[in-house]
């Protein structure tokens, strides 16, 4: 435990030289001395299932409850309060630190690890790899908190704590832990981004913390006004609108369907009656009736009807369910379980999830963001914890290939397939690369490095860069694939005949979900979703419509959040239109799907629509 001495030692560090700062340590300094109070050197996270308080301490330090500050030798104890299972892993840590990296297998118990070089440490879940919880072990008779000279990432790099990277990384942790710094275009208000105001101390010296950030990335920032894309869309866009808070369950997550003719949100289905929990990624049945979505921090698969949004069944499927989709051919239903480490992680259960058929051995555990060949024969998913993919063959219900797609500590993440299932690309997050896979032969053909115009040490972009990319499906005609990346807030397109990357796009932080859907008249929109605001953006990857990609823009942008029109099954209480995630477009266009659409959806689309490659 900090004694008097220690604690006297930490406060002289923080910043006070006016008023407005000394407020500020009344926000930071108290809740320090809380933590630290008792008789020994111990901090305690509770992982949760709560937006923004994932790794929770219970004290508030600058709008976070996932930071902490202690001496050398300072116990951390991390304890599950979450429906699910999460690992405890070191993102971050002091270069050449005594005990890291540290990670656990999924699990729901505790574990603990004493912490004794100074420095900044993150912690993350692999399977939810947006929760953060942070400590800075500081040592009493230096000046400034201490962040360490240079940090590592889990997967080996190593960058000065003054590094873009490194602080961009902990712009990223103050932003995702404090839902006030999240973007709201439901406010007329500038997007503002509180920090503690503390003096650290980093490679090149003691700095003041917020003053490098809004230096580095600015502040107070205008968000642009909300405006439709000036042709429609046919059908709806469902959004998993994953932190968004109701009235009527502890649990967090609506989903949140948009009209693509007046781009107005018409429902929001919370389903409180079932505890609705973080619910992730969404598809539906070949007549576009019902919509399966996952509950990422739970174990169940939920079925809803798309008209009404009432609830038609929830079916237990293992921990942590990310994505599900359907085989073309029976349309039987597929679902990844995140959090199982059993080889068998893939679930097939009947259309309407009436039954559980089986569980398929893909031959490693942890499979995340699956994608299905359009003649109901090939699965490949990628398998978060093992830096590999399996490609899975459902004709001969045997394993196909596992392929290496980069290192053990990549974190592949999500997969698209050109129409043809000629090739299939993976994202693998932690190293901002997406690998190319030859589905013939087996064979990595290419790494699209994501971040190659990216300097991690000054900051500079030379050209389109993606870090940390997540979804990345490949268009119904196979012409582009459109990449969220949640660091840097990007959206990347790759031209599918070269995969090269031949585009950027801005967009917000926590830059996560994409998928396609038809344009009225021809051509497709991307929809792309954000953890971190509660907008939707609609890219148009090809809006000359001649095949070419490099024209791509930004063509309109709509608020996910509630209006007076919009039907509710439950009150929004917070969060309003926040966290979202999967997105699934209604009709389902891919190749192999649209063919199946009952002539109700089919007739509303143009001929090179209903047989896009």
């Amino acid at each position: 435990m900090i004694n008097i001495k220690s604690a006297i030692a930490i406060r002289k560090k923080i910043v006070n030289a006016s008023a407005f700062i000394v407020n500020a340590l009344i926000i930071l300094v108290l809740p320090i001395q809380a933590i630290h109070a008792g008789s020994s050197n111990e901090i305690n996270f509770s992982l949760t299932d709560n937006p923004g308080r994932w790794f929770d301490t219970g004290q508030d330090i600058a709008g976070t409850r996932s930071l902490a500050v202690a001496t050398p030798g300072v116990r951390v104890n991390f304890s599950g309060n979450s429906n699910t299972v999460h690992t405890r892993s070191s993102l971050i840590y002091p270069a050449g630190a005594a005990g890291m990296p540290f990670n656990t297998e999924p699990k729901k118990g505790g574990d603990s690890i004493t912490l004794t070089t100074p420095g900044l440490y993150v912690f993350t879940c692999s399977i939810h790899p947006y929760m953060f919880g942070a400590v800075i072990v500081d040592d009493p008779n230096t000046t400034g908190l201490d962040l360490g000279d240079n940090i590592s990432l889990i997967n080996g790099i190593t960058v000065p704590s003054s590094s873009d990277l490194a602080t961009r990384l902990l712009r990223t942790f103050f932003i995702a832990t404090n839902p006030a710094n999240w973007q709201n275009y439901a406010s007329n208000a500038p997007w503002h981004v509180t920090y503690p105001n503390v003096d650290v101390r980093v490679d090149i010296g003691v700095v003041n913390l917020p003053a490098v950030l809004n230096a580095r990335y600015g502040n107070d920032v205008a968000l642009t006004v909300l405006s439709n894309p000036p042709i429609a869309a046919i059908g709806e866009i469902w959004v998993a609108t994953q932190f968004e808070t109701t009235a009527g369950k502890s649990k967090p997550g609506t989903v949140t369907a948009v009209d693509g003719v007046s781009w107005q949100v018409k429902r929001k289905v919370a389903l409180p009656s079932i505890r609705m929990n973080n619910p992730h990624n969404m598809w539906t049945d070949k007549n576009q009736n019902v919509i399966y979505v996952t509950q990422w921090f739970d174990k169940k698969l939920t079925v809803y009807d798309r008209k009404t949004g009432a609830l038609i069944r929830n079916v237990s499927v293992g921990e942590a369910p990310a994505h599900v989709m359907t085989l073309t051919d029976s349309d039987r239903i597929h679902i990844t379980n995140n959090g199982d480490t059993r080889t068998d992680s893939v679930m097939e259960l009947t259309p309407f999830a009436t039954q559980i058929l089986r569980r398929v051995d893909i031959g490693r555990g942890n499979p995340h963001a699956h994608w299905m060949s359009h003649d109901g024969k090939t699965m490949v998913t990628p398998n978060v914890l093992s830096g590999d993919s399996t490609q899975y063959n459902f004709h001969s219900n045997a394993i196909d290939a596992i392929v290496p797609v980069s290192s053990p500590l990549s974190h592949p993440l999500a997969t698209g397939m050109m129409p043809d299932a000629s090739k299939y690309y993976v994202a693998n997050l932690l190293d901002s690369t997406i690998t190319v896979v030859n589905m013939d032969t087996h064979q990595v053909i290419k790494h699209i490095n994501l971040i190659a115009n990216y300097d991690p040490i000054a900051g500079t972009i030379s050209g389109a860069v993606g870090a940390l990319p997540i979804q990345t499906p490949v268009s119904p005609d196979g012409k582009n694939m459109v990449t969220a990346n949640t660091l840097t807030g990007t959206i990347t397109i790759v031209d599918t005949s070269t995969d090269d990357v031949i585009k950027m796009l801005p967009c917000d932080p926590g830059c996560h979900g994409v998928q396609y859907g038809a344009k009225q008249g021809g051509g497709y929109y991307a929809y792309v979703s954000s953890k971190f605001s509660n907008r939707m953006l609609i890219v148009d990857p090809d809006p000359n419509a001649d095949g070419n990609p490099i024209d791509a823009a930004i063509v309109g942008s709509v608020g996910l959040f509630s209006t007076s029109a919009t039907k509710k099954d439950d009150t929004i209480t917070g969060n309003a239109g926040m966290g979202g995630q999967g997105i699934l477009p209604i009709p389902v266009v891919y190749n192999g799907w649209v063919q199946n659409l009952p002539d109700s959806w089919k007739s509303q689309l143009s001929t090179s629509q209903q047989n896009p490659y």
